[in-house]
């Protein structure tokens, strides 16, 4: 699986092609599909471009993509875009418009009633292991470790000479994930290495102006359809080393 991380907390200074509106999310959700994405990530914005849980800016958002791909569509829960857990939580209890899936940062305060809310909503969950943080042990402790629909196991080393190896590090201390399927991906310098490995691991993983803007020759991407092409084809050269 490859999926396609449309623009995360990214903004109109990130360049043209990072989507902000539903309608620009919608199109260039259409464009990655058709190129080779079978599962899709946003992060639902205000008009200003901010990062928003609103059940009205996720409703939109969802709408608009799904009039035109047919394939899972996710959401952040991100605590950047509501940094109090309790107003967190009522925004996710909210939502008129369900997600197929949401990701779920198992450091952050209040991750595991964001899950439990989700779970029992019948949305699956994400569980975002970042390395760097006490994710993958507070995800071990987790009840609902054997309910999440997979692990994003999320490297945030951005050095394409080290992300590899904290990529190694990070499945290590998932070991088994618990029996969930395993997402890896990087981000900015680290995002093709750390997808290359993925290819080679036979791991799902993700492309997108979330985790970076720029192919992996080092030219700007100009679109996430332009992001995805590399990315399979990437991906794919990585499994051909398995």
């Amino acid at each position: 699986m490859v999926q396609v991380c449309l623009n995360g907390a990214r903004g109109a200074a990130d360049g043209a092609g990072v989507p902000l509106s539903p309608e620009a999310m919608a199109e260039s959700a259409a464009l990655a599909v058709a190129a080779g994405a079978t599962d899709v990530h946003v992060h639902p914005k205000t008009p200003c471009g901010q990062d928003s849980l609103s059940p009205r800016v996720v409703a939109a958002t969802l709408d608009a993509i799904r009039a035109r791909v047919s394939v899972p569509v996710g959401v952040t829960t991100g605590a950047w875009a509501e940094p109090d857990p309790v107003a967190r939580l009522e925004r996710v209890r909210a939502w008129t418009v369900l997600p197929d899936h949401a990701s779920v940062n198992w450091h952050e305060p209040g991750a595991e009633e964001i899950a439990a809310v989700l779970i029992e909503r019948g949305v699956g969950v994400e569980a975002g292991i970042w390395s760097g943080t006490d994710g993958a042990s507070r995800f071990a402790r987790s009840p609902l470790r054997g309910q999440v629909l997979r692990v994003l196991a999320e490297v945030t080393d951005p050095s394409p000479d080290t992300a590899e190896e904290s990529a190694r590090v990070l499945l290590a201390d998932l070991g088994s994930a618990h029996g969930r399927p395993v997402l890896l991906h990087g981000e900015d310098g680290g995002a093709w290495p750390v997808l290359r490995l993925a290819g080679r691991l036979g791991l799902a993983t993700r492309i997108g102006m979330e985790d970076t803007v720029v192919l992996p020759d080092g030219g700007w991407a100009g679109s996430n359809a332009e992001l995805v092409v590399a990315g399979v084809r990437e991906y794919e050269g990585g499994r051909a080393y398995q």
